[in-house]
């Protein structure tokens, strides 16, 4: 069992980012290829829905909304690593650039106004995008994390985000991992120590 912690103070939207990670077909959508294994954790947290309904509300309300896929060249030439998840990755030749895989799931598809950071195409948000750029532009002091997987790439972008002195509030309800017991362990063990761990309901409250 997770437990959610209120954010300790009023988040102001204008200095308050949502950082979705990786809301994609090969993830999201029946057919994608790594979409099998992870629709356990999906339909424990339902976090197709509570993200679409999170996004809607935080961007009515001014919050800054940025989407951060995941994608690969043909061939995978990105991608040096030979052993763990992105062997994986380049393996089964999954986020091909151009291709359905690695379009947006429906219910997150970016919307006039939000933005898109490109060049995502390894595991931390931060290291191979110009995230923190676009965060320190718009003046932004909070981000809040959702998406997948939980033990990965929201994980390592949630370290990153602390590191950089960011606030950070992490979604246990918007995110999933390939099984529920490495969803909860994240939360239970690692995201105390880097981030305030919430859920939509809270964050939606909090944001004014």
């Amino acid at each position: 069992m997770v437990i959610h912690d209120m954010p300790t103070s009023i988040l102001n939207a204008s200095e308050t980012a949502l950082i979705l990670v990786e809301y994609q077909n090969e993830f999201l959508s029946e057919g994608g290829k790594l979409h099998d294994p992870l629709k356990p954790c999906l339909e424990h947290t339902n976090m197709i829905e509570n993200s679409a309904k999170l996004t809607k509300a935080l961007r009515e309300k001014g919050v800054c909304i940025m989407h951060m896929p995941i994608m690969f060249s043909e061939g995978t030439p990105e991608i040096h690593a030979n052993f763990g998840i992105l062997n994986g990755v380049k393996e089964g030749g999954a986020f091909q650039d151009g291709t359905w895989a690695s379009e947006f799931h429906p219910s997150m598809t970016p919307l006039p106004g939000d933005i898109i950071v490109k060049g995502k195409s390894g595991l931390c948000g931060f290291y191979s995008t110009n995230l923190d750029f676009l965060l320190r532009q718009r003046r932004i002091k909070n981000v809040i994390i959702g998406g997948l997987l939980t033990n990965c790439c929201v994980e390592s972008t949630m370290r990153s985000a602390y590191e950089a002195g960011y606030s950070v509030y992490t979604l246990t309800d918007c995110s999933a991992a390939m099984s529920v017991d490495a969803h909860e362990s994240m939360f239970k063990h690692n995201a105390p120590l880097f981030s305030t761990i919430t859920n939509s309901e809270e964050v939606e409250k909090a944001v004014e």
